[in-house]
């Protein structure tokens, strides 16, 4: 099926927006999946989605990593549990506390590291600026820095992370990952739960609201209690 595609990465969460990446690089090239679990709340259940994503879509090469530092370091809500997740009408402005210190320069360091092994030139990451929680590494001027350095610190140069999900609404991203039939049955984008997503944290408003624009229903189960009015 992927025989004379070209070889390319995909950071693959288990999200909603990594979901429709690795959709996207399973049509294109001949993808290999790469999972990095870090310590946050939800990690049992985001690599069991990663596992399925992968089943479902075809991907064979798999490489799941764990990051120490991440945890180790804290910061953010994410991975530490004396930080509360907050719900999703108490983030502000500023940029939330569900941040984690420049966590997509570790995943990216990653990743170019295996393409340089695999010989792929291509790393997908669902990156999303519009419709976003508003973090700093996940604007354009980010990755075409980090593609600079990349150009600088590999061997041939040619490797380039590709964020075709930066530009697009969360409605536009559902739209797209129906078309290509990307399984968003098993994916997860909870903050905080692993069993029913809690319908409340800003990870699981932005998805439902995404989901309700798009005109379609969200397949994975919520706490029926905490969904929020849309």
């Amino acid at each position: 099926m992927n025989r004379g595609k070209k070889r390319a990465i995909v950071l693959l969460s288990g999200g909603m927006d990594s979901c429709v990446c690795a959709a996207l690089a399973a049509r294109d090239y001949a993808p290999a999946a790469l999972h990095i679990s870090y310590g946050q709340r939800t990690e049992d259940r985001e690599r069991q989605s990663f596992f399925e994503i992968c089943r479902r879509l075809n991907i064979q090469d798999k490489l799941v990593v764990r990051n120490e530092a991440l945890r180790a370091i804290g910061g953010s809500a994410l991975t530490d549990d004396n930080i509360a997740v907050p719900a999703s009408h108490s983030v502000g402005q500023d940029i939330p506390v569900t941040y984690v210190p420049f966590r997509n320069a570790h995943f990216l360091a990653v990743a170019v590291s295996w393409a340089e092994v695999l010989g792929a030139d291509k790393i997908f990451i669902g990156a999303v600026e519009q419709d976003s929680s508003g973090y700093p590494d996940c604007r354009p001027a980010y990755y075409e820095a980090f593609n600079r350095v990349i150009k600088a610190g590999t061997k041939e140069g040619t490797i380039e992370v590709v964020t075709p999900l930066i530009r697009l609404r969360k409605a536009e991203i559902v739209r797209l990952g129906l078309e290509l039939g990307a399984p968003f049955d098993l994916t997860w984008s909870c903050y905080s739960r692993q069993d029913r997503a809690c319908g409340i944290c800003d990870s699981c408003v932005l998805r439902l609201r995404a989901f309700a624009a798009a005109g379609a229903t969200d397949p994975i189960p919520y706490g029926e209690k905490e969904i929020v009015e849309l």
